[in-house]
């Protein structure tokens, strides 16, 4: 069965939020009705990337959304994209987490840490979907240990040569180009990782593994391997020993990202709670007359609008040049936790339907699931934001 993504009221969420981030939600919103959501159980239920969803959000600007227009972005800011993962995320888990690591991911760190060659050369692409980028630091047996490195990058005359396989790469089956982090001198520990592009077809890259997921499975996760895969020495993005303080910062701004992918999903799930509990029946009237019922909604509209303004804040400080170690943290831990909690209650409110495919909140709890782990766990976000706290 599928559920139409119910409009929900947007509150005016004051300097947040302009008319102009309001008609970017309209028209996003509208592409992922009717465009996204129809498609949403059976990319979950193929496995495959959305390819020809992602073409469609090339030809509307939305994969360049936040890349500057001359270099064929919108140049918009990052409310924007933050309303534009969660619109996409409310309508697909998997499409939203796709998009996600394309554009925060993949795309961001090339504008930010890269020559101004490597931004006329791929930016473009990347903006209109002739590209698909992914981002690859986690390695088997790192987790979220990011310093703890293992593929090397050698220089060897007019190349660097990389050997080494990364895992639970998001968008690795699809990839036109990579990120891929290195150490290029493993005496120096963080201090000896730098940031590498590796372009799809490279002799010596490819993919090793695809891995078979609990939720989020329309958005494939793969692991990339490299055997002694040379690449010109002008791939470097920044220069050398810079790669961990650039996957700090890309990650900053990346949990912003997951922050409205859970939001999205959570509000799916809201939606998808007040439709069946408008709907169904029990006892000679509608479950949503029940308290029990009542009070679950009103938890859950609660939880889902504490996780927009932690969300928004976040991203308006980031519009504003300030850090957001720990308002980014803060609005991904309680925005990925409060999703899980959401959709579990979304799953119990249809009782036994919930449980089964026909309907979609089983796949709103497998997908939100992904949220308290990627980009940074729980545990990890509750470390930083205690470390901002002065610990």
């Amino acid at each position: 069965m599928t559920t139409k993504v119910k409009d929900a009221e947007v509150m005016p969420y004051g300097e947040f939020l302009t008319d102009e981030h309001q008609a970017i939600r309209e028209m996003v919103r509208d592409f992922a009705v009717n465009e996204i959501a129809p498609k949403a159980a059976q990319v979950d239920k193929e496995a495959k990337f959305p390819m020809d969803t992602f073409k469609k959000l090339g030809a509307l600007d939305l994969l360049g959304l936040i890349v500057p227009s001359e270099y064929g972005g919108a140049g918009a800011d990052y409310r924007s994209y933050a309303i534009a993962v969660e619109e996409i995320g409310r309508a697909c888990g998997s499409t939203g987490l796709s998009y996600a690591a394309h554009c925060s991911l993949a795309t961001k760190p090339i504008y930010m840490f890269g020559t101004e060659a490597q931004k006329k050369k791929y930016l473009p692409k990347l903006a209109s979907g002739e590209y698909i980028g992914c981002w690859a630091l986690t390695e088997p047996g790192t987790g979220s240990d990011a310093s703890a490195q293992k593929t090397t990058a050698k220089k060897v005359g007019d190349h660097w040569v990389l050997n080494g396989t990364k895992q639970f790469i998001t968008n690795a089956t699809d990839a036109d180009m990579a990120i891929i982090m290195a150490m290029t001198e493993p005496e120096a520990g963080r201090k000896g990782i730098s940031a590498f592009i590796v372009d799809k077809g490279t002799p010596g890259f490819y993919v090793s593994k695809v891995e078979k997921k609990l939720g989020m499975r329309g958005s494939p996760t793969a692991s990339l391997t490299m055997e002694d895969c040379k690449i010109p020495l002008e791939n470097i993005i920044g220069e050398p020993g810079e790669g961990y303080k650039q996957a700090l910062t890309t990650l900053e701004g990346g949990r912003i990202s997951i922050g409205a992918l859970a939001l999205g999903i959570a509000q799916a799930a809201l939606d998808a709670a007040l439709q069946y509990a408008k709907q169904r029946e029990a006892f000679g009237q509608q479950i949503g007359k029940f308290q029990i019922i009542q009070s679950y909604l009103a938890d859950m509209s609660t939880q889902v609008q504490a996780a927009r303004l932690l969300l928004y804040h976040a991203a308006w400080m980031k519009d504003h040049g300030k850090r957001v170690t720990l308002e980014g943290s803060q609005a991904k831990l309680f925005a990925s936790e409060i999703a899980s909690k959401v959709c579990n209650l979304c799953v119990q409110i249809h009782g036994g339907y919930g449980y089964i495919e026909d309907f979609p909140a089983e796949r709103f709890l497998r997908d939100a699931k992904l949220c308290e782990i990627g980009e940074g766990t729980s545990e990890i976000q509750r470390l930083l934001i205690a470390r901002q706290l002065g610990f």
